[in-house]
């Protein structure tokens, strides 16, 4: 991918220096990352139905991650949509600039992601986020940004067809949980919060010393993301190790976060996952989030809960989920464990 010139929106220059360097402790050991083992790849033109249900369930309640093939959304539109951000990150820093802010209820924004280190504050993280609403069927183009030019244009395309996809997904893992297909998307609730957090990281010099994205769990409810082939990055935490997820041809990304391991009262996992940075090459990835909106209670489904299987976690608003997300800001946060039972 084409990096030349980037510049970081605001100003930080594009150098290892002290900004962006970890202690020896928080940073990745590349040498220990396994790339054998990894997340399934799942076939979505299975017309074997119970096949695909069964599937979808191991990957949710063993992996809480995996890969989707043949899943309906044109390889053009894909790579359009990734030309578009990419574009959207090379524009001149002062055109991205008009979007930086830290306020938590901007919902159209540019900013850094860091890690607050004992002794040393803020450690800034190698890479940029560019986030925004989307929605599958309403008009959402007034969020966009007007430059590059086909932005608007080409996610409106590419939100219709991740909408149609999220819906399949939800009633694929409703099922799988022995629900009601309609289960999952009924409980997440209507007016679902639903937004894209573009991450563009470019080469950096030493991958050993910083990080594009600090571990963490998703918050929200699912997660499809497109990254970029023939650049790796995203790893996740198998059986205790870090794991490589090598970008598979015209695939996406599933990942299972916080609310639906709650809904599920934790038969599906979220698990723990994190991008490291490239020495060589910049790497884009492009997750579309479906989550709750403020006002949804959430707490782990009826029917899921029997004497075997006790709830796990309380019920709560969203809000009040979101509340406690931003309370541990900078932290490696642990916000599902706010929540939890004890038996």
């Amino acid at each position: 991918m084409e990096t030349t010139g980037f510049q970081f929106a605001n100003n930080t220059p594009l150098s290892l220096s002290p900004n962006f360097i970890l202690p020896e402790e928080n940073r990745p050991i590349l040498s220990e990352v396994f790339s054998s083992a990894s997340i399934p790849t799942i076939d979505l033109n299975n017309h074997d139905i119970d096949d695909l249900v069964s599937k979808i369930s191991q990957a949710c309640e063993k992996f809480g991650f995996f890969q989707i093939i043949n899943h309906g959304v044109p390889k053009e539109l894909c790579q359009r949509v990734l030309a578009v951000v990419t574009e959207f990150f090379q524009l001149p820093p002062e055109e991205r600039a008009q979007f930086l802010t830290t306020d938590h209820s901007k919902r159209v924004k540019v900013f850094n992601y860091y890690q607050k280190v004992e002794g040393q504050g803020k450690v800034l993280m190698w890479g940029e986020t560019f986030t925004h609403p989307w929605h599958p069927t309403e008009d959402f183009t007034h969020f966009l940004p007007k430059s590059p030019p086909q932005y608007r244009a080409i996610f409106t395309e590419y939100a219709r067809e991740i909408g149609a996809l999220m819906d399949k997904l939800l009633s694929l893992m409703s099922q799988g949980l022995g629900l009601e297909k309609d289960c999952l998307k009924r409980k997440i609730g209507e007016r679902p919060a639903i937004y894209t957090q573009a991450n563009y990281y470019p080469p950096c010099p030493d991958p050993e010393l910083t990080m594009g994205l600090q571990a963490h769990n998703d918050i929200s409810a699912l997660v499809v993301l497109l990254q970029m082939e023939g650049v790796s990055g995203l790893q996740v935490v198998i059986d205790g190790k870090w794991v490589a997820v090598e970008p598979v041809p015209d695939a996406f990304v599933v990942n299972i976060a916080d609310q639906i391991e709650v809904l599920s009262n934790g038969r599906y996992k979220s698990v723990l996952h994190r991008a490291v940075s490239n020495k060589r090459l910049a790497r884009l990835s492009l997750p579309m989030f479906y989550a709750p909106n403020n006002d949804t209670v959430i707490g782990p489904i009826e029917d899921l809960i029997d004497e075997v299987h006790p709830p796990m976690y309380r019920n709560y608003s969203y809000k009040e989920y979101m509340d406690e997300f931003y309370r541990q800001e900078g932290a490696r946060r642990r916000v599902k464990e706010a929540f939890q039972l004890q038996h």
